[in-house]
């Protein structure tokens, strides 16, 4: 499947309701825009394997703690899952079939795979986008919070708080709204948002390319979105399609608190073209 293919069906995935989003599909739509061999129904089939793995064993145990010890020791002491704290921005960590293939992954991707599971186990389960660390909740216990990325430690939220304080060397204050569940549109594009970043740091512009692409599609009212990949068009060389975003950035109608240094860039390209 080729990137454009892979984006098409993403986009399809994307209109259906927020709640009907097939958060596993989506995200390795993601990854085949890396990898276009990527049999999406193979790995699918693999997360419905380890869902069967772990169901059996809840018999007719009904607790919800039961259930997640369950789900934590099966995931991470049996079949070995675990946090990449030696080469945390690895993209691969961000890819969930290579996630699936390494057992290695970050916050979000852990979570994401804990989610699916357990889902498919018959846990009610949510991804929440704690700043500074993605975290699990079931959602019928809201107090239940599980960390995928520190093989499924549970949390309080006095916990969950000073987790926060230590991530972001307390500049950003405690708020228990953090531990809200979010919604399965923001959570893939937190998957490609963190993809993005990583290939930024590597000025891999190709990939920022693609990436932005899937953002504009998950989240089409992003105009800073536009604006990067207008600036990342304009490092390769594609000054047309930059224009495109720039022009479009400036006039958005937002605020546009770079504007000077935007119109510049615009100019810039102008004289390039005239050439």
């Amino acid at each position: 499947m080729n990137r454009s293919d892979a984006w098409t069906e993403f986009g399809d995935i994307l209109r259906s309701e927020d709640e009907d989003i097939d958060l596993a599909r989506a995200a390795l739509l993601i990854a085949s825009t890396e990898y276009p061999d990527l049999r999406v129904e193979r790995e699918l089939c693999r997360i419905g394997a380890l869902a069967e793995g772990v169901a059996y064993r809840f018999a007719d145990e009904d607790d919800p703690l039961f259930h997640v010890n369950t789900l934590s020791e099966y995931l991470f002491d049996e079949i070995q899952f675990r946090g990449n704290h030696d080469d945390y921005y690895d993209p691969r960590n961000s890819y969930l079939n290579d996630v699936l293939d390494r057992k290695l992954g970050i916050p979000i991707t852990l979570a994401l795979v804990y989610i699916e599971v357990g889902q498919r186990a018959g846990m009610p389960l949510a991804g929440v986008g704690m700043p500074g660390h993605f975290l699990v909740r079931h959602r019928d216990v809201p107090d239940l919070l599980i960390d995928p990325f520190n093989r499924g430690i549970l949390l309080t939220e006095d916990e969950c708080a000073q987790r926060l304080k230590e991530a972001t060397r307390a500049s950003v204050p405690w708020d228990a709204g953090y531990l809200t569940p979010i919604s399965n549109r923001e959570f893939v594009a937190r998957i490609i948002r963190n993809l993005k970043a990583i290939y930024l740091r590597r000025r891999d512009y190709d990939r920022v390319l693609t990436m932005i692409d899937g953002l504009l599609m998950t989240q089409p009212h992003l105009s800073p979105e536009r604006r990067d990949r207008g600036v990342v068009n304009y490092r390769l060389g594609n000054y047309n399609e930059a224009l495109d975003d720039l022009e479009a950035y400036v006039e958005s109608g937002s605020s546009v608190p770079d504007c000077g240094d935007v119109q510049r860039l615009i100019d810039q390209i102008h004289g390039i073209l005239k050439k």
